[in-house]
């Protein structure tokens, strides 16, 4: 005798509804509530603003710090450029690619030695004119010499240095910070470089080594 299949009854209809509606709505609110994490979190990111250069910030000890973007600064010249007009370059850098007229005018003599330009010897009318900082930076050092004149050494953010030769009465001091354009003292004379008249010697150094002031300065 054969068996009649029985059709499911309207109970396991509806249980088997059951089965899959309510796992189908967990599904939704999670969904919908990571969304609403993921929004919260884009629109507090976008408010909150973030620490650049220049921006204040905090140490360990709560003390607030205060970053410059001194090592995004471009070189200016270590005078006022008002003055740009009248600058005379006596002594270039001396430079063994340059041509032999640039490398003669390179040479300094002192008691008929020669010595090869370290920097630029720069004047101005041959009068004396104030020295500037060409950037930020720290006073690594100030040498007092009265044979070849004052120098100031100044240490930037970026690890380059600048010399600033043959002056007098310099305004700063070892240690002090100084911002570009700020005065560092006099051009003059002095008695290892007479030919030059009133001057600045002034160099610019990369890892400790002299490199030609004119491929920052366009001398």
């Amino acid at each position: 005798m054969r068996e009649e299949k029985k059709s499911p009854s309207q109970k396991d209809k509806q249980t088997q509804k059951k089965n899959w509606l309510w796992p189908a709505v967990y599904s939704g609110i999670a969904i919908v509530f990571v969304g609403m994490i993921w929004g919260y979190s884009a629109l507090v990111k976008k408010d909150s603003p973030e620490l650049t250069d220049g921006a204040m910030g905090g140490n360990d000890n709560g003390e607030l710090v205060v970053e410059t973007n001194a090592s995004k600064e471009v070189l200016k010249y270590p005078f006022s450029e008002e003055l740009l007009d009248n600058v005379a370059i006596l002594q270039n850098y001396y430079d063994l690619e340059a041509e032999e007229s640039v490398q003669e005018n390179s040479l300094l003599v002192f008691n008929q030695t020669y010595e090869t330009n370290t920097g630029v010897s720069i004047s101005i009318d041959d009068q004396p004119f104030e020295v500037v900082a060409a950037a930020t930076g720290v006073v690594e050092e100030v040498v007092t010499d009265v044979f070849q004149g004052d120098e100031v050494i100044i240490t930037h953010a970026d690890g380059m240095k600048t010399v600033y030769g043959s002056l007098s009465g310099v305004l700063v001091k070892k240690g002090e910070e100084v911002t570009q354009g700020e005065p560092l003292g006099n051009a003059s004379a002095n008695e290892w470089n007479p030919n030059a008249g009133t001057h600045l010697h002034f160099q610019v150094l990369v890892n400790d080594e002299p490199v030609n002031p004119g491929s920052y300065l366009g001398f």
